[in-house]
């Protein structure tokens, strides 16, 4: 009879620790895409306009322009309605959207630690290791996440482009685009890598380093909130770049798309190189809250789920 494996160093990347349930991860992750989009489509639509502004905003009446549309002059009532667009697309890409990732990022850093959790601490440490092989798992998961490609682009036109519509149903869109759809998807990936990267593993570090935390899922509600900040700062500042390339290449008429390469030379010669985090300071104040409160809630709901379900 063999001996019985010893069990990995603590603060290890492969210290095994009691799942959660697929129910408790599926339940966690939707509730929080729920709430964000409840709670925040309004300020994604803004950042994503001031994204695909290329004109300089030199006052509050162009800025307004910018942010409502033919809405600037209207009502209070009017122009906070006008921040709806695509509400429909966006309940149907950012509830999958966080269901997949959030709830998907478990099942892979799962697989991880079970094949390949001593290459990360031997390459990184113990505790450090652990951090990586998060946010590892964070980035392929986002990687992957090319797959809600269309449902991102709808929603990204109906906010920023209506007219590319031509009051045309789902149906007919996917049927007159078809893989038009995916358009961008290279310059979408290489956007997510990092960006997930940076989210996952910034939110294990604070927990690992700060916390000191051996069971992430121990974690309290305060120190998710600390962690999720920590996350989302960093992926929102390293993701920036790539992210307004790949807003606008999306919000492009279909009829008339433009490579991503091609607007980087546009925004280099005509607007220069700060353009490329045009929106970063609104979406650090805005979207940013959107991404913290939609992990924090994750991270926190699905152990919840897990001790029930």
């Amino acid at each position: 009879m063999s001996p019985p494996a010893m069990a990995p160093a603590l603060g290890s990347a492969g210290k095994e620790f009691k799942r959660e349930s697929g129910v408790a991860r599926l339940l966690g992750s939707g509730s929080a895409g729920v709430a964000e989009l409840l709670v925040f489509h309004p300020v994604d639509t803004i950042a994503k306009r001031l994204m695909s502004n290329s004109s300089k905003v030199t006052s509050v009446s162009a800025f307004n322009s910018v942010i409502f549309r033919e809405y600037a002059s209207a009502p209070i009532t009017s122009k906070f309605t006008s921040l709806f667009p695509g509400l429909g697309y966006a309940a149907g890409y950012k509830i999958l959207q966080r269901i997949y990732k959030y709830g998907g990022q478990p099942f892979v850093r799962d697989y991880l630690t079970q094949h390949h959790s001593s290459e990360f601490d031997n390459a990184f440490g113990k505790g450090t290791g652990k951090a990586i092989l998060n946010a590892t798992a964070g980035s392929l998961i986002g990687i992957g996440e090319i797959v809600l490609l269309p449902l991102d682009v709808l929603k990204i036109k109906r906010q920023t482009n209506p007219e590319a519509f031509r009051n045309r149903g789902f149906l007919r869109i996917v049927s007159d685009e078809g893989m038009g759809l995916y358009r961008g998807a290279g310059w979408t990936a290489a956007r997510n890598a990092p960006g997930s990267f940076a989210l996952f593993g910034g939110s294990a570090w604070a927990k690992e380093k700060l916390f000191k935390l051996e069971d992430y899922n121990k974690a309290t509600w305060a120190q998710n909130f600390v962690a999720s900040v920590a996350g989302a700062s960093a992926s929102l500042i390293v993701s920036a770049p790539l992210d307004v390339i790949k807003t606008r290449i999306q919000n492009r008429n279909f009829e008339n798309p433009e490579s991503g390469f091609k607007i980087i030379g546009k925004m280099m010669k005509n607007e220069g190189i700060t353009s490329f985090f045009k929106g970063l300071t609104p979406k650090m104040l805005m979207t940013g809250p959107k991404l913290v409160f939609s992990f924090w809630l994750a991270q926190t709901l699905i152990p919840a789920f897990g001790k029930i379900v």
